[in-house]
Order: C-alpha cells, then structure tokens, then sequence
C-alpha cells in the first residue's frame, strides 16, 4: 500500500514538471513572438516607414549627391540648366535648410501616404509635403516605400545686358540675357554677378515644391567703378591726344570736341589747348547694349591774337564748354572707348 502511494505521488510530482518545463516553453515562446512582432513594428516605424525614402534624399541633397537625390525622387527632368543639380551648387542650397523636423505620415487613398517636412530656410518656418507610395514587403513583414514620380521644378534668373552670372557660387552662362535651372526642394537659390566690369545685388529664391513655382530672379546689372574708372582714363587720354595734336597743328578748330570761332588773326605758334575739366562717366544699359552717358567737360585756349581793327596784338585766354558721345565696347578684359564726333 505504501509502495503505490509513493509511486502515485512521483507521478503525480512529474506531471507537475511536464506542466511547468511545457508552461515555460510557451511562456518563451509568447515572448519571442511578441519579440519579433515589436521588432517588425519597429523596422516598419523606422527603415522601413515612408520617412526613410526622405531622410535620404535630404542627405543626398546635402551631400550634393544629386544622381543618387533624382534616383530616391523619381523625379524627371525639365529642359533647362543643370547646373544646380550636383555638386557645390546644389550643396548650397541644401545647407541653407536648417532645423528639420519629419513628421508623421499621414494615409492617402491607393497606398500613399503624405510625409511632411518642416524646415527653416533665412528665419522663415516652411513646409515641403512629399507624397510616397507603397511598393510591397521585404521578408514578408517589411513594408517598401517610395516617393510618386514627379517632376523637378525650374528657377527663371534674367540678366540686364549680360551673358553670365553666379548661382550659388557657381558661374553659368545666360544665353541673351537669360536661363532656366532644373532644381531640386526645399532649397534656396541665390543669383549674382561680381564681374571687374559688371556686377549685380544678389538675389534669391526659396523652393519648397515642385507644384508651387519660384519667382523669377532679375539681376539688375550695373557698371563697376573699375569699369568707369578704365573709360574715364580712356576718355581723358583722348582728350589730352587731341589737344596735343591741336597744338601741333595750330588749330583754333582741330578735329576734337572742343573749338573756338574768331575773326581776329591769331599768331601762329602762339595757340596752346588744355583741358581744364574732364567730363564725369555714367555707364548705363540702354537697348540692349552699355553706353556711355554723353561727356561734358570744358577745355582752355591760349593765344596772341590781333584785332582786326585797330591792328593791335592782345593776349586770347578762353575757356570754353564741350560735349561728346563715345561707343562703348567691351569683350572680357577689354575696353574699348569710340569718339562719335561730328563736324
């Protein structure tokens, strides 16, 4: 009797640590399962959430990498410059983008969903909105974004009477006048022109869609002080020239902007030219093309003159007034300056 109570009792002890080792298995079990479903959940919030495709375009922008930024965007191309669309230039526009915050996505009908982005670009709060669209699973459990196709935006810049500019830091030809430059977004584009002869105030424009155009960007080219200064030294050469050679050719009317009528006789080898104040330089767009506002200056004769009348010699000391127009041409380095002078 005591013999098969105690062999009741081990089984019975037994049972209890089948229960017990088979309670931990499924314990374990729950847990890993639980385990893998927050891992999924996790994978799917962070790598694999619609977030991702942004966090690499934008470090593609900011790296300046923009192959790889147009490959993530399944963005097409607009005909235009494509300056901006790689290196230096499109790194500036990207750093010019600061304090960025990606938001959570919100569901759109058909699979999309809406990422926004809030960034801050010169002290101003924006909003680029990106639209992605599920493409599948990975692994079973991993879900796969990417952005809609979409196309890239343009900025229009202009130039007054110009054939080149900068466009953040980046030289670029503008045929006539003027360009289009495909651009990548959010990101601010900045035009100048900071020639030795020409420049221009810098100006800039803030892209945040591809839907919502950009202002166009004038650069209002004008003429650099060097510029002036190098027609003015031009001008003043030639005034000098002329009144030297007048001198030479005892000339009360020589062949320059300035001249004096008289009715007296005037000694030969007594007349002397000079200019007494040279003419001031504007230089200013005007159909087309840079001109040279007309030149005022004054100029001094000097002489011994006799009177028709009474025979008597008497010093001539005149100052008198003169104006002139000049063509102006310039091609890279060099300065040209043409007299217009009529008789």
């Amino acid at each position: 009797m005591c013999v098969r109570t105690a062999v009741t009792v081990r089984n019975v002890q037994m049972s209890q640590a089948l229960v017990r080792i088979a309670a931990g298995w499924l314990l374990g079990l729950m847990l890993a399962v639980a385990g893998v479903i927050v891992a999924i959940n996790i994978v799917n919030n962070t790598v694999a959430s619609p977030q991702q495709p942004v966090r690499e375009y934008l470090d593609a922008l900011k790296s300046g990498d923009g192959g790889r930024a147009l490959g993530i965007l399944r963005a097409a191309v607009p005909p235009s410059n494509a300056a901006m669309l790689d290196g230096p230039g499109l790194q500036t526009a990207a750093s010019r983008v600061t304090n960025l915050a990606i938001g959570d996505p919100q569901e759109r009908p058909g699979d999309q969903v809406m990422v926004p982005l809030e960034y801050t670009i010169d002290g101003s709060r924006l909003r680029t909105d990106f639209v992605l669209q599920k493409t599948g699973t990975e692994w079973l459990f991993f879900n796969t974004w990417a952005f809609v196709p979409s196309r890239l935006p343009t900025v229009d810049i202009t130039v007054v009477n110009g054939n080149e500019a900068d466009v953040n830091g980046v030289p670029v030809n503008m045929p006539n006048g003027r360009n289009s430059f495909a651009v990548f977004y959010p990101g601010e584009y900045e035009a100048s022109l900071d020639g030795q002869y020409f420049s221009a105030p810098a100006t800039r424009a803030t892209v945040t869609s591809k839907d919502t155009p950009a202002a166009p960007l004038n650069l209002l080219t004008r003429a650099t002080d060097k510029l002036k200064n190098d027609v003015a030294a031009k001008v003043r050469e030639f005034l000098d020239g002329c009144a030297a050679e007048a001198v030479k050719e005892q000339k009360l009317q020589p062949d320059c902007p300035f001249y004096y009528t008289s009715n007296n006789r005037v000694q030969d080898g007594s007349i002397r030219w000079t200019v007494t104040e040279y003419p001031g330089v504007s230089v200013e767009p005007f159909g087309g093309r840079w001109v040279v506002a007309p030149l005022d200056g004054k100029a001094k004769v000097e002489a011994l003159q006799q009177n028709s009348f009474t025979g008597a010699w008497y010093p001539l000391d005149a100052e008198v007034d003169f104006s002139f127009t000049t063509r102006l041409d310039v091609a890279g380095d060099t300065v040209k300056v043409t007299p217009m002078l009529s008789f």
